[in-house]
């Protein structure tokens, strides 16, 4: 959440924020009326206690009991005044960056950069549904007869592409030296901290995920009704609040880790789209990266994931282009959102694949996550998270850009030590 004296100062500018994201509407002018009341509550609280241990000393047993009851209902309006102010701040979504661009959705997004040459076929190439199908590689119909829509079995060569990806992923990730290249070749002054791979809990509380500031849009979270659980949507839902509650030593940052688990997601709102093949699915594995940094590192860290990204793209020799996300197409806890589209010939469309979410100060006030300094005080750390792998996605993106004209696929090169073949099909 923002921070209070923030709204306070910059109330035009927090309206700006929630116009601009698309939020529903807030009353700035109650927030700033409930943080006031809240403040002098508590003020009377500490009032009240100071009068109470006088009476106490005093051994005046009346007043101390009626004091007792005042301090009690005073205690019960803190309470409220703070239910209160918490429900209206859990509305208020983050900050854009400076940089951000104002826009309704999607269409608003900025082109960064197009790196890599789209593939030129002398035949019509296949979207990857045809070619999982022609191969025995992706089964949706079985998968739906037993599962339902949006669900598949991948097979073979294309399951074992998948642990080759994640297996590419975490050697370079949790290797300082290629950590430290990626660093130097993206001209940035962070530190070359290597990833700490986690497997996380796929479930996690409705309290915990609201923390987060990812409980909404609930409709598109599969919630277990009987256990008062939600299946993550994403590796990040878990990881965040992994340092929930804590403080940390200025020394110890940037801390780093790489989330590898499957993610479930409703797709509430996609009906009829992308239907067909394994680009939009209720249940996908991810690889997901999660750091913990300096406020004033968190932009770089921000650029050290996109450049990590882009390391592994060129590696996979996949053409894509980094997108510069706008502010109603944005999460509702970024700051700044920067996401790669994959160029997929079989769709003849860019396609997102990747996404980084700076997110900065925003989770950590409500995940009471917080940073010592060296001269002893504390404020909140940053937080930033992005996709290594979406797999699935991933796993379209070589199909369909390394598909040859008998129908089988070419395994790209960095995975060939991997997969142990030259060619799937």
């Amino acid at each position: 959440m923002l921070d209070i004296k923030f709204i306070k100062e910059n109330k035009d500018l927090v309206q700006k924020a929630i116009l601009d994201k698309k939020g529903g509407p807030v009353d700035l002018d109650q927030v700033v009326a409930l943080a006031d009341l809240r403040k002098t509550l508590r003020q009377e609280v500490d009032d009240l206690n100071r009068q109470k241990n006088e009476a106490a000393a005093a051994r005046d047993i009346e007043v101390g009991k009626a004091i007792k009851e005042k301090l009690q209902a005073t205690e019960e309006k803190v309470r409220e005044a703070d239910k209160e102010l918490m429900a209206l701040m859990n509305l208020i979504p983050n900050l854009p960056s400076p940089d951000t661009p104002i826009g309704p959705d999607e269409s608003g997004n900025k082109v960064l950069r197009v790196v890599g040459e789209k593939p030129h076929f002398d035949f019509k190439p296949k979207a990857h549904w045809e070619l999982g199908e022609s191969l025995g590689l992706i089964d949706n119909e079985k998968a739906a007869e037993i599962s339902g829509a949006r669900f598949t079995y991948l097979k073979g060569d294309l399951a074992l592409l998948q642990f080759a990806l994640l297996d590419l992923a975490l050697k370079t990730i949790t290797n300082a030296q290629t950590v430290a290249k990626i660093v130097k070749d993206a001209g940035l002054e962070v530190s070359a901290k290597p990833f700490t791979p986690v497997i996380p809990p796929v479930m996690i509380k409705p309290a915990i995920l609201n923390r987060m500031a990812r409980l909404e849009p609930r409709e598109d979270r599969y919630y277990l009704e009987k256990d008062d659980l939600f299946l993550v949507g994403s590796a990040e839902h878990t990881l965040g609040p992994i340092h929930m509650d804590e403080t940390i030593a200025e020394e110890q940052l940037p801390i780093r880790y790489a989330g590898y688990s499957t993610a479930f997601r409703r797709e509430a709102g996609s009906y009829g789209k992308d239907t067909k093949g394994i680009l939009r699915m209720h249940q996908f594995d991810k690889l997901e990266m999660e750091s913990f940094c300096l406020p004033e590192q968190s932009y770089q860290e921000q650029e050290l994931m996109v450049a990590i990204q882009e390391y592994l793209m060129q590696a996979l020799k996949l053409p894509y282009q980094v997108m510069l996300v706008c502010t109603g197409d944005m999460g509702f806890p970024d700051h700044r959102q920067m996401d790669i589209e994959t160029w997929m010939p079989g769709q003849e469309a860019y396609r997102e694949t990747h996404s980084a979410d700076l997110i900065g100060g925003f989770q950590p006030r409500r995940l009471n996550t917080k940073v010592k300094r060296a001269n002893g005080e504390t404020e909140p750390v940053h937080m930033n998270d992005a996709t290594v792998f979406a797999i699935g996605r991933m796993l379209i993106a070589i199909m369909e850009n390394y598909q040859t004209a008998d129908g089988s696929i070419t395994v790209p090169e960095v995975l060939k030590s991997y997969l142990g073949k030259e060619k799937i099909g």
